[in-house]
């Protein structure tokens, strides 16, 4: 529990801003990156499925990440019905001259539940232990909520497993807009990481994506 609440309590205090190294294949052609930075992100709000937009700060964030992107051509977008990430895709890829755009409900965000649109700072200050379980526990859901656990079995790893064989058959490069905790376990899935090791990993705040070489 000591690590989870470290890694809790240093996303809190620096949510999205952590450097932390993204893993980066050669003839890439999976391509995964975190929405940019929210209003709901500055304020420590659950935020979950809540359309948070992005800031004037999560557009130069975008900006910045377009500029990775201008040397790669990216075929197909994929990305849940959240603003935060459409528009953060929508910034990034602009350069992209033919890009099919999926919306797959696979990859929303966990359903805080009851803790939606609260802050994690005043639960934090009232139950570090507890804020920490909450966020980055594997099994125990909030009040009304997802555990990640239940997001990996129901819906991220089939995802995975559908999108590994569809890039096994086509010739073709994916790019995927999704939250952090998605990220997460999309990350688990192709870099073989343990869930204590998902369970402490902070992306980054767009800006930056991790890239696979699926064969």
């Amino acid at each position: 529990m000591n690590n989870l609440l470290k890694a809790s309590t240093i996303s809190l205090a620096h949510p999205g801003t952590v450097k932390s190294k993204l893993p980066k294949a050669q003839n890439a052609n999976l391509f995964v990156f975190r929405h940019a930075q929210t209003h709901d992100n500055i304020r420590r709000i659950f935020s979950g499925r809540r359309n948070s937009t992005i800031t004037t700060e999560g557009v130069k964030q975008s900006e910045l990440l377009g500029e990775k992107f201008k040397e790669i051509e990216i075929n197909i977008l994929m990305v849940p019905n959240l603003k935060r990430c459409k528009k953060t895709a929508q910034i990034a890829l602009k350069s992209q001259k033919s890009l099919k755009v999926e919306i797959k409900n696979e990859l929303l965000e966990r359903d805080y539940g009851t803790l939606t649109g609260k802050s994690k700072i005043k639960l934090a200050l009232k139950d570090p232990v507890l804020t920490a379980k909450y966020r980055r526990s594997w099994d125990f859901p909030p009040p009304k909520g997802e555990s990640l656990k239940e997001v990996w079995e129901n819906r991220i790893y089939p995802f995975c497993l559908k999108l590994q064989e569809m890039l096994h058959s086509n010739n073709v490069k994916v790019a995927i807009c999704c939250t952090n905790n998605t990220m997460r376990l999309i990350r688990m899935y192709f870099e073989k990481l343990s869930k204590e090791e998902m369970l402490t990993l902070e992306n980054p705040t767009a800006q930056n994506f991790a890239s696979y070489k699926i064969d």
